[in-house]
């Protein structure tokens, strides 16, 4: 974004002429382009008066009615259309029309009119065009008279070219009905048949609901078969055999008795342990322990009933008395489920009794039905046709009824001047855009791909300065990236410790990377001159508050401690004679007369405004060359270049200045803690 902002503010000049010129022809077009009014009209096309629906049987239905001309691409208003937009009735009102010399072709003058069908309305809308409001509104209340005129015209024709039914005709239809009822009602009386087609078809839907009910009835009961064989396996024992056994696990009496016999058997081990068997209590013990056992022996041969059965099955519990229900359970759903089957089997063997008794004249039937419906079809159809000549004479060109009489709005429908702005605006921008392609491909920015071929030894970029940041100190990035500069020039054999700084054009901010690598060099323990080189503007003199004094000459300046200004040295004369004549070499011994310097920085004149700057090459060879984002042209970045490459200059190193980061320092991302410690 910062990039199109950039080349928009360099070529601002074509652009702005650009779009003066689109501007003032769109003004030009708009002042001299024709008025055109519009007149409006609407009509509806409302249903017939007469509704006939009449039923044909067999034959389908033969309606006539207004309800079906508002629905939208309806063949009728369609054919409204068709009429309003045909050449014989455009032939008439061109033929009354004022400025009917202004058309030569009947085509160019149907392009006035417009005929619109509204969606799902009977609704038909009507425009018509006009140099002149009373023009435009004449033409639609003429074409509205024509239009009626024209229906009239239709109708008649269409009335006179009707044929009605002769009466014959419809007798004979009548008595052919009345014969075929008779035959069919003599049939059905002797067949016993009333409607054979819904008796065939309720008799088969009722097989079939019975045929799924039985096969679902089986099913359940393969199933309940299924599930009582593996509760059997699992129990060892079958139903009856179960039932038994749980029945007597449920028997209160064998209950009891089992019980007593557990407490008997108890006391009778504990007792044993203190007296011999032949202990009265011991007997004792020992004749209730048979009476017990009698007794529930003699329930089990009750619940067995001569069949063995499992003594152990008891009720309490979830145990296998559990599994036996479950077990009598499935049986019973078994059986249910083949009841059910059996009596499905029953009904379907009555249903298809009753339905291979239906005589084999059913064909007979229906083909008498057949007749009967024909005939009556046709009889309605010719007496539906009777009627609807009688009632309904507007049936294929209704009556059209004026909705909106004509009305012409006081502002011209063209030209629009909306239309005009959006095209001129849509003109401008493109044409901006194009403009700034073709202008930026002659001279483009400079671009990271201009550069690539290039081999420099120091590659350093700066972030955006602001110039008050000049003065007062730099935040810590802003100092990372000034002394990453310094360091890397520190480390090169520099003639002289001389170093010229220099840039392309005006703007790319040589004279603040000299400040920035100055500083840095400072911070480094070196002393460093600067010296104001640009003997045009002496900026670096003016943003460090020297104004140069004609009259003496330039002696080194303190700014700060190991920081020293050597200001430019003012005008006397030309320029370039200053520089080749040795009054630059023998000011800048001078000041490192006065001084022992580390570092002694030029700051001069941009290449492309002078050749100053190319001749002070010859003191100062080595120079540090500086490129500015989205202000250096590429073009004058390469002659700058091939320019200090004819004077033998030596490019130490390349600083891209003013480049976007949002990195932040390495102090800002240290922890709370870590910063403490640091400090």
């Amino acid at each position: 974004m910062n990039k199109l902002v950039a080349i928009a503010i360099r070529h601002w000049k074509p652009l702005i002429l650009w779009n003066l010129l689109v501007l003032g022809t769109t003004i030009t077009i708009a002042a001299l382009a024709p008025r055109v009014w519009m007149a409006t009209t609407q009509l509806t096309v409302p249903g017939s008066k007469g509704n006939l629906d009449a039923s044909l049987g067999v034959l389908g239905s033969l309606k006539n009615g207004g309800a079906d001309i508002a629905k939208s691409g309806d063949s009728k208003l369609k054919l409204q259309e068709s009429i309003l937009n045909s050449d014989t009735l455009m032939e008439k009102l061109l033929a009354n029309d004022p400025e009917k010399a202004k058309f030569k072709r009947l085509t160019l003058y149907k392009q006035l009119f417009k005929v619109s069908i509204e969606e799902s309305s009977p609704i038909i809308s009507i425009t018509a065009n006009g140099s002149q409001p009373e023009l435009a509104k004449g033409r639609a209340n003429r074409l509205t008279e024509l239009f009626q005129q024209r229906l009239n015209e239709l109708r008649q024709t269409n009335r006179n070219s009707r044929r009605q039914f002769s009466n014959k005709e419809l007798e004979e239809s009548h008595k052919n009905l009345l014969s075929g009822q008779q035959s069919l009602a003599q049939f059905q009386q002797s067949s016993g048949l009333v409607n054979a087609d819904e008796q065939t078809k309720s008799i088969v839907s009722t097989i079939d609901s019975l045929t799924k009910s039985q096969s679902e009835a089986l099913s359940q009961a393969a199933y309940s078969q299924n599930r009582v064989a593996t509760l059997s396996t699992r129990l060892k024992m079958l139903p009856d055999k179960a039932i038994r056994s749980l029945s007597l696990g449920e028997n209160k009496e064998y209950q009891f008795f089992r019980g007593k016999l557990s407490e008997v058997d108890a006391n009778l081990a504990s007792i044993r342990s203190k007296f011999n068997d032949d202990h009265p209590l011991i007997q004792q013990l020992l004749q209730q322990r048979e009476t017990l056992l009698n007794q529930m022996k003699s329930q089990i041969q009750q619940a067995a009933a001569g069949t063995a059965i499992d003594t152990t099955v008891s009720s309490e519990g979830e145990g296998r008395a559990r599994l036996i229900e479950q077990l009598i359970l499935a049986e019973t759903e078994a059986s249910g489920q083949q009841r059910r089957a059996q009596q499905i089997q029953i009904q379907l063997n009555e249903l298809k009794a009753n339905l291979n008794s239906i005589p084999a004249r059913q064909a007979k039937l229906a083909e008498l039905q057949r007749s009967v419906d024909v005939a009556e079809g046709v009889y309605k159809g010719l007496v539906a046709q009777v009627q609807q000549t009688n009632i309904d004479v507007f049936d294929v060109y209704p009556n059209v009824e004026v909705l909106d009489t004509p009305r012409v709005d006081s502002k011209p429908v063209s030209p629009k001047l909306s239309l005009m702005v959006l095209n001129a605006l849509l003109g401008g921008i493109i044409g901006s855009v194009a403009l700034l392609l073709l202008l930026e491909r002659r001279n483009p920015l400079l671009s990271p791909q201009d550069l690539q071929d290039m081999k420099f030894p120091i590659v350093v970029s700066i972030p955006r300065l602001k110039t008050a940041e000049l003065i007062w100190e730099l935040d810590d990035d802003k100092q990372v990236k000034f002394q990453r500069l310094a360091s890397a020039v520190s480390l090169q054999p520099l003639e002289n410790r001389r170093l010229l700084i220099t840039s392309a054009m005006e703007g790319e901010g040589k004279t603040t990377v000299t400040l920035g690598l100055a500083r840095a060099l400072v911070d480094l323990g070196f002393r460093v001159l600067v010296v104001d080189g640009d003997f045009f503007q002496a900026e670096l003199s003016s943003k460090l508050g020297y104004i140069p004094q004609s009259h003496s000459a330039p002696t080194p300046i303190v700014i700060e401690p190991q920081l020293d200004l050597l200001p430019a040295i003012a005008q006397q004369g030309k320029i370039l004679k200053l520089v080749s004549r040795g009054q630059f070499k023998k000011a800048l011994a001078d000041a490192e007369a006065h001084s022992v310097y580390d570092y002694v920085l030029v700051d001069t004149a941009p290449l492309s405004n002078t050749t100053a700057t190319a001749l002070m090459t010859a003191q100062i060879p080595n120079v540090l060359f500086v490129v500015r984002q989205g202000i250096s042209y590429s073009n004058c970045v390469r002659d700058s270049l091939e320019q200090l490459a004819q004077h033998q200059a030596q490019i130490l190193g390349l600083v891209v200045n003013g480049v976007e980061t949002a990195a932040k320092p390495y102090m800002q991302r240290l922890p709370d803690g870590l910063m403490s410690q640091s400090t």
